[in-house]
């Protein structure tokens, strides 16, 4: 590799390089300790500072030094992992430099030129590479050396490096950790002990930092049961989020296959780099701590000082820009934050210069001024711009109507919109909020609750005066206090729509919600049928649930969400959180609020395995075992907490608490998120600590808690008793004291209010890799169950076939950034069918697992075998079939292991193969192993969508589950029996002679190879001489038939059927067999297995017994490898 070019002052200094070529220009030398004399101390000495060390001297054992005559100074400006690369560069220097140098008249000539030469090949070289202009040279150091070391394929990113200690037991190995898009790895070479750690990001399960009396900060990485630890890190916790942040984007990739794919950041793993690995998780803070869309990206960042005018006082912070939003969060204690959309801007100016003031202007007569902001009028002219207040002044009166300081509705701002948007589907979508209809609240009726009401809404409109209504208000301590006390009624439709950042996604779709509406009426699917069924199940005590106007506006709003998101569809517990909506806002709004909690606040608990739910319950095992150690230590099992809270977290407490009670919780939610359930549910385990510690069983628990939510109230609310029934009934019931909701919300923050948003996230993130590696051992567990009843494989044997196959699939994946492998893992098929591989993946693992691949024809057996296996010709085999080839292969029977070779040398299997480069011999590429496993198979339109069908009902009809498949397909399995070998077709002249090639590949190497060689020509010469005499006997010319040519004439006349039904299996391929005329003979199955069976020989070489255990640790460290090389 060529180096940027940097002094060296001593030649060989302390005696570390050996002088190996020389000329008047440049020196080429060796590293001690490498090559001609060995190791030694020596070489172990310069192992070690090579592999400890950060200089040029560590990355290969070869260098070239530029010198001229009379200088002191020399110059390092290419070095070689190996003498045939360092060599080349010499032969290039001597060949197209040496004769140019000796026109200079100056030696500072010389060096200047061969300087520029230099500086020309490595930024020629950068042009085709993965290296970004702006790397250092170290960075591209570290690249040849991760290169050299691990030997992964090209494509594999290296994003960053570190040098760290790698704890092997008790002693600390100095190394450099090394993180690629798809990799861990780690290297260390001390005084001859090299290690080598390669581990994927797929199979890590848990990922954190610890620290005990002998690591004081530690990364803890555990793989497949195994635990890593790495320490001594110059900067651990940057180390660690860009670690957190590689194993999320490995299993969003792998696992989340359309959440990834709509990820135009992620996509293409080539493009990864650390710097914007770091940018990304900015933007995700920022839009998730502001409640902004997910498209928002994190643009610019000011320190900042805002005048807050209520306080008199500017307080510090930081200014977040992105393409629509300015967003402010203070850095003291007062939580003051405030999001300005730029679609209220109607001017930003510069104001006190010395000051560096700016000033913005929003609709309503807001105004808002920073102040000492670095580079302010820079800032201005692009907000400006970005506003539209400069290049288009008329842009003020688009789309919205101003937020303003008064006590007017927030949505009466959409009203003109939302109107204009609905002139013809005014009958389909409703306008009010199903409490104002069922439960209008009487001005003239002020009893003792709803005085208090009233008291509520006149804090908040003096809070609005103070701190501004809308979109753009403040947000401080005081706006949080008052959402712990109790939203009101009539303000808790607007201020959820604010809260949840769904006004901004209302703002910026006007008519979307309507035009939804229209296209998902009347269509049948999977989730509308959930849909029908749940509707009358949707807070059934609430009058507005009784009738057709609330079920009817539950039925759209889920439809419509349902037709927006098919990945999520319809989750049950959305119909009662949906239900609540609809009570405080408007039907568009409740859809809105409904895409803000399913698509952001709760992100991947609304889908088929409610991965985001159960993430969050394994948080919150996690703070229950650091604020609740009593209850951990009473309780044997910790999955309790995440069986009884399930609920909790899918439906906010809707389903446990009674409504008017479980609308304070969602009250918390809106403002303070997840944050808010979790500390809810640790003050519900302690409220109720004394009695579940006396529990004998989880029945008991379970009890406990039931009747402790059956006993929360919320005395100030002022619905009437007929919608607060769920709770009014168990009054006579229970004997558990009352416990007032706003009591316990205001606990909760109390005691548990220290929870931190980033420590949540960061928790989540943790967690999520568990969660995920659980669900894959669940996966892994049925399918070996499934398989083990039809293989011989010990369970050892099979789960290790299993992750060899899983691994396949995964490393198709890895250097791919559209790979057409991706889309078939998806984990709402059925078990066996999550996990597939193609023809290409089959080969490499045919390649190191079959006891057949030494043949000279290995690539045509696995082509063979893989359309042997390939059923319904959709290109993919399942773990099942693969395991069931091996198990024949290695545990079969000598007929069953001769009936798979015949199978694989007769149609449909068997197609005729032909490299296209002679110089290969029998091997093929991938492309002409993609193409012959295509190779007359079937494949319209229409026919793979019903082989599709076939394999997954569930696809039928638009996502409605097809029962009657799903019956047929499994009495199709119950009632297949076993093949008879009868039923084979006859195998030709053709077919014949590339049997009899490959029974001769798989004898070469065998102890008994003459013999078998031998065995093989005796029983191949046999067969010839009686198809001969039977063709002759049944020839016209023939006087009459002998007893044994009527037998044979019976036989063939018994078999004429069964040579019909070939057509049957090779008309699903469409394969054209040559045909067979007067002059072809062939042969059954069964004269091929009668004349084998003649020869003792061949009976012990396919009765031999075989091990697959050394064939799979053998796989296990070259998979890697394998799949580098394809």
């Amino acid at each position: 590799m060529w180096l940027k070019p940097e002094e060296v002052l001593l030649k060989s200094a302390l005696k570390l390089w050996v002088l190996e070529r020389s000329n008047r220009y440049f020196v080429l030398q060796r590293r001690r300790g490498y090559g001609e004399d060995g190791g030694g101390l020596a070489g172990l000495l310069m192992g070690t500072l090579d592999a400890v060390l950060d200089s040029t001297s560590k990355v290969a054992p070869f260098r070239i030094l530029h010198q001229t005559p009379d200088s002191q100074v020399y110059w390092s400006i290419a070095c070689g992992a190996s003498r045939e690369e360092i060599t080349e560069h010499w032969d290039w220097l001597e060949h197209n430099v040496m004769k140019t140098l000796s026109v200079f008249d100056s030696n500072e000539d010389v060096t200047s030129f061969v300087q520029g030469k230099i500086r020309g090949l490595i930024a020629e070289e950068g042009k085709g590479s993965f290296i970004k202009e702006e790397d250092p040279e170290k960075f591209r150091e570290a690249i040849l050396k991760f290169e050299k070391c691990f030997g992964l394929a090209e494509q594999e990113k290296l994003v960053t490096y570190y040098s760290c200690s790698y704890w092997r037991g008790r002693m600390p190995c100095q190394g450099w950790l090394y993180l690629s898009t798809n990799f861990l790895s780690f290297y260390s070479f001390l005084l001859g002990a090299e290690i080598k750690l390669v581990i994927s990001w797929d199979e890590i399960s848990k990922l954190e930092k610890t620290s005990n009396v002998i690591l004081t900060e530690s990364i803890h990485v555990c793989s497949r049961g195994e635990d890593h630890y790495f320490s001594m890190f110059l900067h651990i916790n940057e180390t660690f989020l860009l670690m957190e942040q590689l194993a999320n984007y490995a299993v969003r990739r792998l696992f989340d296959k359309e959440t990834f794919e709509s990820d135009l950041v992620l996509r293409d793993p080539l493009q990864i780099t650390k710097r914007g690995l770091e940018n990304r998780a900015h933007s995700e803070q920022f839009s998730a701590f502001f409640r902004l869309p997910k498209e928002e990206t994190l643009q610019e960042v000011h320190e900042c000082f805002l005048w807050v005018p209520f306080c008199h006082f500017s307080t510090l912070g930081k200014m977040c820009i992105s393409e629509n939003y300015i967003c402010f969060a203070s850095q003291d204690g007062s939580l003051c934050s405030i999001i300005i959309p730029l679609r209220e801007v109607i001017a930003v100016e510069k104001a006190d210069p010395a000051n560096k003031g700016v000033n913005i202007s929003t609709k309503g007569k807001r105004a808002f001024r920073f102040t000492e902001v670095k580079d302010f009028e820079h800032l201005v002219a692009k907000l400006g711009i970005r506003s539209g207040t400069i290049s288009s002044p008329h842009h003020t009166a688009s789309t919205e109507v101003a937020t303003t300081s008064d006590s007017d509705n927030l949505v009466d701002y959409y009203e003109g919109q939302l109107m204009a948007g609905q002139k013809g589907s005014s009958k389909t979508v409703s306008t009010e909020a199903l409490m104002t209809v069922f439960h209008p609240q009487d001005a003239d009726n002020l009893d003792s609750k709803m005085l208090k009401e009233k008291m509520k809404e006149q804090s908040w409109n003096i809070l609005f005066v103070e701190c501004g209504r809308g979109v753009s208000m403040f947000r401080t301590k005081k706006t949080r206090d008052l959402v712990l006390r109790g939203i009101p009624e009539t303000l808790r439709g607007e201020l959820w729509l604010l809260f949840s950042g769904a006004v901004n996604d209302m703002a910026t779709n006007p008519g979307y919600y309507t035009e939804l509406v229209e296209k998902s009426l009347g269509t049948c699917t999977l989730a509308t049928d959930e849909i029908e069924r749940d509707l009358r199940r949707s807070l059934p005590e609430h009058p507005a649930f009784q009738s057709d106007t609330g079920i009817s506006a539950l039925r759209r709003v889920l439809t419509a969400y349902a037709y927006r998101n098919p990945k999520i569809g319809y989750c049950q517990a959305m119909n009662i959180l949906t239900s609540v909506l609809l009570l405080y806002a408007k039907e568009e709004e409740a859809f809105w609020l409904l895409v803000a909690v399913c698509e952001r606040m709760l992100p991947d608990y609304f889908n088929r395995r409610i991965i985001g739910a159960l993430v969050d319950q394994a948080v919150f095992e996690e703070l229950i075992r650091d604020h609740l150690s009593q209850l951990t230590d009473h309780m044997t099992d910790m999955t309790f907490f995440s069986s009884v809270s399930l609920s909790w977290f899918l439906t906010l407490f809707i389903s446990v608490l009674p409504i008017e009670s479980a609308v304070s919780v969602v009250d918390c939610f809106f403002y303070d998120g997840i944050k808010a359930i979790l500390q809810l549910g640790l003050a519900v385990l302690d409220y109720n600590m004394d009695k579940l510690l006396t529990c004998k069983d989880d029945a008991e628990a379970v009890t406990v808690l039931n009747r402790f939510f059956d006993s929360v109230t919320n005395k100030d609310s002022p619905l009437p008793q007929a919608v607060q029934q769920a709770s009014n009934l168990n009054d006579t019931k229970s004997y558990h004291p009352k416990v007032d909701i706003t009591d316990l919300i205001r606990e909760s923050n109390e005691k548990y209010g220290d929870i931190r948003y980033e420590d949540v996230e960061s928790m989540r993130c943790r967690n999520r890799l568990y969660v995920i590696q659980t669900l894959e051992v669940t996966t892994k567990q049925n399918v070996l169950r499934v398989v083990s009843q039809d293989v011989k494989f010990s369970p050892s044997d099979l789960e290790e076939l299993y992750e060899l196959f899983k691994k396949e699939h995964f490393l198709s994946c890895y250097w791919s950034a559209n790979s057409p492998v991706l889309r078939h893992h998806d984990p709402s098929l059925p078990y066996l069918d999550q996990y597939r591989i193609d023809c290409q993946q089959f080969r490499v693992l045919y390649h190191l697992l079959s006891p057949w691949a030494h043949c000279a024809n290995r690539d045509s057996l696995a082509l063979w075998t893989f359309r042997l296996l390939d059923e319904n010709s959709d290109c993919l085999i399942n773990f099942k079939e693969f395991a069931c080839v091996l198990d024949v292969m290695y545990n079969g029977s000598f007929t069953d292991k001769l009936k798979l070779l015949f199978k694989l040398h007769i149609p449909p299997a068997f197609t005729e193969v032909e490299s296209l480069s002679p110089s290969k011999g029998d091997d093929l590429s991938k492309e002409e192993l993609i193409h012959f496993s295509q190779l007359n198979v079937s494949s319209p339109v229409d026919s793979q969508e019903a082989d599709a069908l076939k394999r997954s009902p569930e696809k039928a009809g638009k996502e409605k589950i097809d029962i009657q498949a799903y019956l047929k397909q499994w009495q199709d399995e119950l009632l297949k029996k076993e093949e008879n070998i009868k039923d084979l077709p006859r195998m030709n002249q053709f077919q014949f002679i590339q049997f009899s090639k490959t029974l001769y590949n798989l004898f070469h190497g065998d102890p008994e190879e003459e013999l078998l060689y031998w065995a093989i020509a005796t029983v191949t010469s046999l067969l010839l001489k009686m198809e001969e005499v039977g063709r002759r006997l049944q020839s016209p010319t023939s006087p009459a038939k002998s007893p044994a040519s009527a037998a044979e004439s019976s036989t063939d006349s018994q078999n004429a059927p069964k040579k019909d039904s070939a057509p049957q299996q090779t008309e699903r391929r469409n394969v054209q067999s040559p045909r067979r005329d007067d002059h072809e003979w062939s042969f059954a199955f069964e004269q091929i297995l009668a004349s084998l069976l003649n020869e003792p020989a061949l009976v012990r070489f396919f009765e031999k017994p075989l091990d697959i255990k050394a064939k799979v640790e053998n796989a296990k460290t070259s998979q890697l490898k394998a799949r580098t090389r394809v």
